[in-house]
């Protein structure tokens, strides 16, 4: 009996959109039908429970096999295979969904504990993609009779009476010959295909198998290996693991174990800082392991690098990197979530966006930010070996979003001040503050030695009060997200008034200011392509001259963005500040009143001289050093 059909359906058009359209990467053809192959052995194996007529065993197998000379891919399994009618019904009707069907026809509580994985139809048909025809020959065990199902996906297929004597399911892909520069060879290969069951069927919990040949010691008679020679032996070797390590238990699972399954998953020579494992179950049933690596990778900050955690859905494998499952501010963790709840879309490639992924994710980053904090409090040296890694990227979760997530993260990130070599946190500052302290205050430089030496921390100093050094680009802009911490306002000691003296100290400057008013208009007028203003200082103690930006945009933010691609010319106002207690203000008040042909020059060098102490480039640096040294050959006339 030969008989040849019509797809139901506009079937031609549908193959051509799926074979097209839905399945993007060609090689996840061995992953569909690998996974149908699962498929029905878990039906079988369902059904044999409770039908007598059928045999009990556990002996389940799921076989690959490739032949170069005849292009073809064949795919073995002893399932439930199909009968006559389950043929034309499941593989003549497009998106026919025969483990959907069983689904919703089955009952008792069993059916929850198999994992059925093909439920939209169309998984088979990838096939077609590569290849020009697909051959079926399968055994029900409710069938006297085998059948082969032939077609080459188009608009018809073949039904014929066969001979097999087990039951189960053999799928024979011819492969296409190379075509509109694809080819096909490479899946006529061991190692491709040994790797693409690793990568898309590692964790199917049925064994795959796979002939391989080997070469191995040529014995003697008496069994002993003759030097030398060798003989090829064909083998069945297991391609898959079966058991994924999510799936053990989890006190069972020792470190070393983990941290293997880690290195060899992602590709890392360095075991991971810490590892958080989560399996949780009710409305939202999934399971995770999560690592944060020892190393960040030296990629982390570039373009090309892709967030995202592995995802499977009931052991297959569907996706490298769900981004969707990572905020920008955890990228670096490494690892993967396994659910049975999320909605795929029909070709299992990409996630239909949906609630339960939104929800996994949130899960998991509030269990992140539980464990961090765990890590900080039990093992603060282990922190802050993590924060070394990975602290630049809380802080931008911090300023991200409009600091959405500021009050999750701002007890996580660590600094550096100028009376701590070690690392703290906020809240330590904040604890250590004296009694007469009400602000955080924060310097910005490349380093500590720097803010050390500033001018700006002259009245700091002398009042025992700490400040957080600030040496990462982003930190500026993560400060002004936060604004306080603990009802502490943050004040930036390049910025604005630091209110740091008394009435009576205020007072007497403010008099100063008064009656020197015409000689500080005159600096201004002078520096007016530079400064906004100058104006005697209230933070300087010990140094002459001081610069400082004003309300808004910080010297060091000027600098961050001015490297931004597209904004350039961005200027933070420049206010210079004279200690109205140096020896160097009355010398320029004896100038202003003797000599003011020179005031041009004095106003100048001490400009260039607080835009030098600042780091900053100066414009003339060859016209600064002269006038330095004309004033130092009329120092020295007199």
């Amino acid at each position: 009996m030969k008989e040849k059909m019509e797809f139901k359906t506009e079937s031609k058009r549908l193959l051509n959109l799926m074979i097209n359209s839905i399945y993007t990467n060609k090689e996840i053809f061995l992953r569909e039908l690998i996974s149908n192959a699962s498929d029905a052995i878990d039906k079988y194996h369902l059904t044999s429970l409770t039908d007598e007529s059928l045999e009990k065993t556990n002996e389940y197998n799921i076989h690959l096999s490739f032949d170069k000379k005849k292009r073809t891919i064949s795919i073995a399994d002893n399932g439930i295979g199909m009968t006559y009618d389950e043929l034309v019904d499941n593989l003549g009707t497009i998106a026919k969904s025969g483990t959907l069907e069983f689904l919703q026809n089955a009952k008792g509580k069993d059916v929850k504990e198999v994992d059925l994985i093909g439920q939209f139809g169309v998984g088979f048909y990838s096939a077609f993609m590569v290849s020009q025809k697909v051959s079926v020959l399968t055994k029900s065990p409710f069938s006297e009779k085998a059948y082969r199902w032939t077609s080459e996906g188009e608009d018809s297929f073949v039904i014929e009476e066969a001979e097999k004597a087990d039951r189960g399911t053999l799928i024979t892909l011819y492969l296409r010959k190379n075509e509109n520069e694809e080819t096909y060879d490479e899946f006529l290969d061991e190692y491709k295909l040994t790797n693409l069951v690793k990568k898309y069927s590692d964790y199917v919990k049925y064994p795959i198998t796979m002939k391989k040949t080997i070469e191995k010691p040529k014995l003697d008679d008496e069994g002993k290996e003759i030097e030398g020679k060798y003989e090829s032996v064909d083998e069945i070797e297991t391609l898959n693991q079966m058991i994924p390590i999510w799936n053990k238990n989890k006190s069972e699972v020792k470190e070393e174990e983990l941290n293997e399954f880690y290195k060899n998953q992602y590709f890392d020579y360095t075991d991971p800082l810490l590892h958080i494992w989560t399996d949780v179950e009710g409305a939202l049933t999934y399971k995770s392991i999560v690592f944060i690596p020892g190393k960040a990778p030296y990629n982390l900050y570039s373009e090309k690098y892709e967030k995202g955690l592995q995802l499977y859905a009931k052991g297959v494998f569907i996706m490298d990197k769900c981004k969707e499952l990572v905020p920008d501010y955890l990228r670096f963790i490494k690892g993967l979530v396994v659910s049975g709840d999320l909605s795929l879309n029909i070709s299992r490639e990409i996630l239909q966006h949906n609630r339960q992924l939104k929800k996994i994710a949130q899960n998991l980053e509030k269990k992140i930010l539980n464990e961090l904090e765990k890590l900080l409090k039990n093992e603060p040296e282990k922190y802050k070996g993590f924060f070394k890694e990975f602290g630049v990227n809380l802080k931008y979760g911090i300023y991200d979003n409009f600091g959405e997530k500021k009050d999750m993260l701002q007890d996580l990130v660590l600094f550096k001040t100028v009376n701590h070599d070690d690392y703290i946190t906020l809240r330590e500052y904040v604890d250590k503050m004296p009694t007469d302290q009400h602000d955080i205050y924060y310097g910005s430089a490349p380093t500590k030695e720097q803010i050390l030496v500033s001018p700006q921390m002259d009245l700091l100093k002398k009042k025992g009060y700490d400040v957080l050094v600030l040496t990462d680009e982003i930190d500026e802009f993560m400060i002004n997200i936060l604004r306080e911490y603990d009802k502490k306002p943050f004040k930036s000691i390049n910025q604005g008034d630091l209110d740091l003296l008394d009435e009576t100290e205020k007072a007497k400057i403010k008099e100063v200011e008064t009656e020197q008013k015409e000689l500080l208009e005159t600096l201004r007028t002078i520096l007016a392509s530079e400064v906004k203003e100058v104006k005697l200082s209230t933070r300087l103690a010990d140094s002459p001259v001081c610069l400082v930006s004003g309300d808004g945009l910080s010297f060091e933010m000027e600098k961050v963005i001015n490297q931004m691609p597209g904004e350039k010319g961005l200027k933070a106002d420049k206010i210079l500040e004279i200690n109205p207690n140096h020896p160097l203000f009355k010398a320029i008040e004896t100038v202003f009143e003797t000599d003011r042909s020179a005031l041009d020059d004095y106003a100048w060098i001490l400009y260039n001289q607080a835009m030098l102490i600042e780091g900053l480039t100066i414009k003339d640096p060859v016209g600064f050093a002269n006038k330095m040294v004309q004033l130092m050959i009329k120092a020295a006339g007199k």
